[in-house]
C-alpha cells in the first residue's frame, strides 16, 4: 500500500513487546502469572515480549 514501509509491521510487534514486558513487571508478574491472566502459556507471554508473532 502507499505509504507503507516494509518491515514495519515487526517494528510494531517489537513496540507491542516491549509494552507487554515493561507492564507485566510493573505489576510485579511474572510470564505464567500474566499468561494465565489472559489464557495463554509463559511461552506466549515470551515469544510476544521478544517482538515474536502475536497468533
Amino acid at each position: 500500500m502507499v505509504g507503507e514501509r516494509k518491515g514495519a509491521g515487526k517494528m510494531d510487534s517489537v513496540r507491542f513487546g516491549q509494552f507487554v514486558a515493561r507492564c507485566r513487571r510493573e505489576a510485579g508478574l511474572t510470564q505464567r502469572e500474566l499468561g494465565e491472566r489472559v489464557g495463554v502459556t509463559d511461552k506466549a507471554v515470551s515469544k510476544w515480549e521478544r517482538g515474536g508473532s502475536l497468533r
